[in-house]
């Protein structure tokens, strides 16, 4: 009878152990397999290459679009009107009888600038000025004066008809096609009789004898 109670008891404490032994974990390193959140733990990353730097845009060729800030091929360009404070003025006498004058400027400045329709001469203290000869060129066809060079109007003051009065200086300034102010150039004229009604001045010319020709 107590030996098979023995046996019994030993049973037992077999199928305890077994039983206990079923439920222990895997011990680490034994060889079992990992649980669902091993595997789910991520691995190290890759090292992300960096993009390549954007290739800088070509700059814009120069012309009168490009880069040089829009400067055109045109000689002309950004050439002003000429003024008085761009010109030498002197007067010279060319016919006593009537009263007719040689008027000739001067580009004294640095660049080119245009010589534009007709001189404005005034007659000393006279009122008025005088009246225009002849038409003249528009702008597109102007006189481009460089530094150095000349252009001539002819001035007329009139035959003696007793009507006029005589002066001794003239006063000029230019046209510019602008409000743009200017200090009158001045030339002696002695002895300039000035008829109202026969006074009279060409446009700018390239050369003296076709000023004093029309």
């Amino acid at each position: 009878m107590r030996t098979n109670v023995r046996r019994a008891a030993v049973a037992l404490a077999a199928v305890s152990a077994l039983a206990l032994t079923a439920c222990e974990p895997a011990a680490e390193g034994s060889g079992g397999k990992p649980s669902g959140a091993d595997k789910a733990t991520a691995g190290p990353s890759k090292p992300v290459t960096p993009a390549k730097p954007a290739t800088p845009s070509k700059s814009p060729g120069k012309g009168a679009s490009g880069g040089d800030g829009g400067s055109s091929a045109d000689p002309d360009y950004a050439v002003f009107p000429c003024s008085t404070y761009d010109v030498t003025f002197i007067a010279t006498l060319a016919e006593p009888t009537t009263s007719s004058y040689l008027l000739k400027i001067t580009n004294k400045s640095g660049k080119p600038c245009k010589v534009l329709g007709h001189p404005i001469v005034t007659f000393g203290d006279l009122d008025g000025a005088a009246t225009e000869r002849g038409k003249a060129p528009g702008i597109a066809d102007a006189i481009r004066l460089k530094p150095g060079e000349s252009a001539y109007a002819g001035l007329m003051g009139g035959a003696n008809d007793g009507k006029g009065k005589t002066v001794n200086s003239i006063a000029m300034t230019m046209n510019t096609e602008s409000d743009l102010e200017q200090k009158p150039l001045k030339a002696s004229t002695p002895g300039l009789y000035v008829s109202p009604d026969k006074n009279s001045v060409t446009a700018w010319m390239s050369n003296a004898e076709d000023a004093l020709s029309l």
